[in-house]
């Protein structure tokens, strides 16, 4: 999927499904703001955040193909699993679905950090 037709594709997976985790995080973040519990969500608000953060970041790095991404994706990885815990502990829909998009992104980037240049 690189935008252009010589980028590297080997990180177009990993990639992706950072984009669609940090978007997944953004919407939950609003969501979680809007329920009635919002004080009892405040450490789910807080990751939320950093892994939305985390995984636009891995975007960047990974499109850009720098000697860092592994070691980012590697961290993206142990972020997404965080959040993915904290927002299993809310049964609301939008939780429930934005942990399972936190475990498919950590599972990518998983593979992401341990691929063989």
């Amino acid at each position: 999927m690189g935008v252009l037709t010589d980028a590297p594709k080997h990180m177009d997976a990993c990639i992706n499904a950072c984009a669609k985790c940090a978007q997944a995080c953004e919407e939950c973040f609003t969501a979680c703001l809007e329920e009635p519990d919002v004080q009892a969500r405040a450490e789910c608000i807080k990751i939320l955040n950093d892994c939305a953060e985390i995984c636009l970041q891995a975007v960047q790095y990974m499109a850009r193909n720098s000697n860092f991404s592994k070691e980012l994706c590697d961290l993206c990885a142990k972020i997404c699993d965080a959040c993915a815990k904290e927002c299993e502990m809310f049964k609301d829909k939008h939780c429930q679905e934005c942990a399972q998009i936190c475990r498919e992104c950590a599972e990518e980037c998983r593979r992401m950090a341990m691929a063989a240049v």
